[in-house]
């Protein structure tokens, strides 16, 4: 059960970095509008504002928040209604999962906007991860709706249906402009449903995606997982190609496929910070 308590205009959440770590969540490949201010404050813009959290060992302070939002709006978002526990109990019968979850165990699969989610994984492709956000600030800054002083929300299919490729262009994302138009104008016009998206069983949902210009394998998956929740969804990307040939040649245990995309993160996360620390 959470545990919350209100002190003045923020609000207190009770929890370990082991039960939820922000500063790894939302800087580990899924999400690009947080970013880590100190070594325990990270902030970002999601679901229409702005979001502080500072983080210490028992508890977890995020500014400007009361306990109905938090509950209504963020208890989703970071998948707090998520028996993690049981997860982890699942994934720890297998000798690489559990070493990736106890590198990192606070690691969370976040329930994102669904179209935010498809444009900014439209955006990473054959992309890093500070180009990536810097593609996705200039976005919402030029087309997003002005939040608060120098705070910009994430524009909307149909304010990017109407800008074209010409306005996209001045971004600066090359031939991702296409990409970009092409999904805003299917769902400015209502040919892509994304809540109709949402209740297709996965095969189904993977079909509709990848009708969208650029969505191949590896974008859908991403946007299946990260923004309607399809916890199946096994993105691949080179780290997962090296976890597979590493530790799955036979491929990913079957047993472990409800919660694949769960510990596709885990792995991706444990497998690149390994490396870039022995580099």
């Amino acid at each position: 059960m959470l545990r919350l308590e209100q002190q003045g205009k923020d609000l207190i959440l009770h929890i370990t970095p082991q039960e939820l770590d922000f500063g790894v969540t939302l800087d580990c490949g899924q999400c690009f509008r947080f970013s880590r201010i100190s070594g325990t404050v990270t902030r970002g813009i999601a679901q229409g504002r702005l979001l502080e959290l500072e983080q210490q060992p028992g508890w977890v302070r995020i500014k400007e928040m009361d306990e109905a939002e938090f509950r209504r709006d963020w208890v989703p978002y970071f998948a707090l209604d998520t028996d993690y526990a049981a997860i982890h109990a699942a994934f720890a019968e297998d000798d690489t999962l559990r070493q990736a979850v106890g590198y990192a165990p606070g690691i969370r699969v976040l329930r994102q906007d669904r179209f935010e989610t498809l444009i900014s994984f439209l955006i990473s492709q054959n992309n890093n991860i500070p180009r990536i956000k810097g593609s996705i600030e200039r976005l919402c800054r030029k087309w997003g709706e002005e939040l608060g002083e120098g705070i910009y929300g994430f524009p909307t299919a149909e304010r990017l249906a109407s800008c074209g490729l010409s306005g996209l262009s001045e971004l600066g994302l090359g031939y991702r402009d296409g990409y970009l138009l092409d999904c805003a104008q299917r769902v400015a016009a209502g040919r892509l449903d994304l809540d109709a998206v949402g209740r297709m069983e996965l095969p189904a949902a993977r079909d509709e995606l990848r009708k969208i210009k650029g969505v191949g394998p590896k974008v859908a998956e991403c946007v299946l997982l990260f923004g309607f929740g399809q916890m199946a969804a096994f993105p691949v990307d080179t780290w997962m190609k090296k976890v597979l040939a590493r530790y799955y040649p036979a491929g990913f245990p079957a047993r472990l496929a409800p919660h694949a995309g769960i510990a596709q993160q885990y792995l991706f996360y444990y497998i690149r910070s390994q490396e870039k620390g022995a580099s």
